[in-house]
């Protein structure tokens, strides 16, 4: 069974669209969601969990369809945002009062562990939280009930170096048994190569690529060379840069002629949406 599956999601505003977003997730994997801000994640993870209503297409969630078992369905979805507001004045454990009567699977012993882990004292309020310790919170009350798919949109936004990797390995654990999935949407893209093991990249709201990680980083090649070698396959880069010692460029692996003398390396998930970013942009 998928986790998740996305089908021809599509979704019109007046100055932005979804465009026949597809991808599926399978059980027991995490999957990295990308894109630059305004590329569509948000209206995509909406979409997921109902939020707002689609103009076509389907999502379903562990097999059904989330417009048709929302209710039955929330039960299995865990989230965690790193933009969340809470109400400042109530303490910690006023808000986890009320928020474990919404579900009945709710583990008091799982979710005072995650307490003791990520050192929340439940007897603060909310205003003394700092961000990082609000995105902690967050998790603790994502990961007690149960959840076998969880959606992240920047949970580690906000969080040292320490805390980030502390949450990776959790996520990571999370998945071991094969029960538990993960769609986790951030611009920290070195987490996702630590701990993802699909990626799917959205640009102005279409899917460029999803696949598993390593295949994505092996469909392309970051150029580096002269003036004069730029123009050997400028016509083939998806977009390049200028530099004092000649240029840079990303080009698919499959457009690349490896019996050049260009050098060309991996990249990174950071630099394939940066040369995608500037894929429009007019060089002189």
């Amino acid at each position: 069974m998928l986790a998740l599956e996305v089908r021809h999601l599509h979704k019109k505003y007046a100055d932005f669209q979804l465009k026949d977003v597809s991808f599926q997730l399978e059980k027991g994997y995490i999957m990295g969601f990308i894109g630059a801000n305004g590329a569509g994640k948000t209206t995509t993870i909406k979409s997921i969990l109902n939020m707002i209503r689609v103009d076509s297409g389907e999502i379903r969630v562990l097999g059904k369809n989330i417009a048709e078992h929302e209710m039955e369905l929330k039960q299995d979805i865990g989230c965690a945002f790193g933009d969340i507001d809470f109400y400042t004045r109530s303490k910690i454990k006023t808000l986890t009062a009320i928020t474990k009567k919404f579900y009945k699977n709710w583990s008091d012993d799982v979710y005072y562990s995650y307490l003791r882990r990520f050192k929340l004292d439940e007897n603060k309020k909310i205003a003394e939280l700092s961000r990082g310790m609000k995105v902690k919170y967050s998790l603790a009350l994502a990961l007690s009930h149960g959840a076998k798919l969880l959606i992240l949109d920047e949970p580690t936004s906000g969080l040292d170096p320490v805390s980030r990797d502390d949450l990776l390995g959790v996520f990571q654990q999370l998945i071991m048994d094969g029960e538990i999935s993960i769609l986790f949407s951030t611009h920290i893209t070195s987490d996702l190569e630590k701990c993802a093991d699909f990626i799917t990249f959205i640009q102005d709201g279409r899917i460029v690529a999803s696949a598993e990680k390593n295949d994505l980083l092996e469909s392309y090649r970051l150029l580096s060379g002269s003036e004069k070698q730029l123009h050997e396959v400028k016509e083939r880069l998806i977009s390049y840069k200028i530099n004092s010692f000649g240029f840079t460029g990303l080009i698919h692996t499959s457009d690349f002629d490896h019996s050049s003398d260009i050098h060309a390396a991996a990249p990174s998930l950071e630099e394939i949406m940066i040369y995608f970013a500037k894929k429009e942009d007019v060089y002189v």
